[in-house]
């Protein structure tokens, strides 16, 4: 396994697919791409030993190379090879009833569990999860080489550009507090505030100031949210939601609901919670973005440093084991 041109040998059960596929592929491309550059060899089977083995889920193992079942056999002949699970989903999330009896399946095979946010790993410790396995909380990251800070320029006065983007039309996106903020700057009750919507947005809405822009990714995406000033999430139950991190590693500090999940840790370190009153928010935001702003680019979330905790984990159960 070990070779003079690798450390080891993982298997992550999520190929990389070229083009936006949610934030599941965005994890695994640039984890892959990460490890072979620290000099690892990276498999998405196991058809062959491995030293490693990384599972994650995307629906009901929709679109894996591999799962619990596959792990358990291979654990009959290779019993020390540790294994990773990536937990990023939950019931709440989508009104299912499968998917946390699925994600307490599948953990039996697990020697160390990732959650994608803190609120994730409560919410699975309350229903299934023991805490005292163990576990990290390892928060997502987008790819730095496309959503980051340079040609955001601050704000110094005029509009402030209030921005998020989806791909659903889900009102539970929060697509109740956009119209909102939508309706509080067409009646004038914040003054000199801008919203952009990208992507889909629920059809019976009748948008009054919203500026509206079509579905768009990667390098478009981040040059759209380059040119906003503050990111707004009021997405619910989110595990560990990509979207409002890339706006964060775009530079823009986060506007966020108090039911949003997994977004609400980084929005206590880089943004304010919208509470009652949606043109208080906006105007705290606002008179705070200075202050959130430097904090938000000195110590910013990345796909590099989230693949860089992954890689010490790796090592540190490869080498224990």
């Amino acid at each position: 396994m070990f070779g003079p041109k690798t450390h080891a040998t993982v298997a992550i059960n999520l190929r990389p697919r070229s083009g936006s596929w949610g934030g599941a592929n965005q994890w695994t491309t640039q984890l892959t791409r990460f490890l072979k550059f620290c000099g690892f060899a990276v498999r998405h089977d196991l058809a062959r030993p491995v030293d490693a083995i990384i599972m994650t889920h995307t629906g009901l193992s929709k679109g894996t190379s591999f799962g619990v079942d596959e792990v358990l056999a291979y654990k009959k002949s290779h019993p020390r090879t540790p294994c990773i699970q990536r937990i990023n989903d939950n019931d709440i999330r989508k009104g299912t009833t499968e998917m946390d009896a699925f994600l307490a399946r599948s953990n039996q095979v697990a020697d160390h569990t990732v959650f994608v946010s803190e609120w994730l790993r409560d919410h699975h410790a309350a229903k299934w999860f023991d805490a005292g396995k163990p576990h990290s909380v390892i928060e997502a990251g987008a790819d730095p080489a496309v959503f980051h800070p340079f040609g955001n320029q601050p704000y110094t006065g005029g509009p402030f550009r209030i921005v998020t983007h989806h791909w659903s039309d889900n009102w539970a996106k929060g697509f109740d507090v956009y119209q909102e903020i939508d309706r509080a700057i067409a009646d004038g009750l914040v003054k000199d505030f801008e919203l952009r919507i990208i992507g889909r947005w629920p059809k019976e809405i009748n948008w009054r100031s919203a500026r509206m822009i079509a579905p768009c990714s990667g390098h478009e995406l981040a040059a759209q949210l380059r040119q906003c000033h503050g990111y707004v999430s009021a997405s619910r139950y989110e595990p560990g939601a990509m979207h409002p991190v890339e706006g964060l590693q775009c530079g823009l500090p986060l506007l966020y609901h108090a039911d949003s999940g997994g977004t609400v840790s980084p929005g206590k370190r880089y943004g304010i919670c919208l509470g009652d009153s949606v043109p208080d928010a906006l105007e705290t935001l606002r008179a705070q973005y200075t202050d959130l702003r430097r904090k938000l680019l000195a110590e910013p979330p990345s796909g590099d440093l989230m693949s860089l905790s992954y890689r010490r984990l790796i090592q540190t159960l490869v080498c224990q084991s």
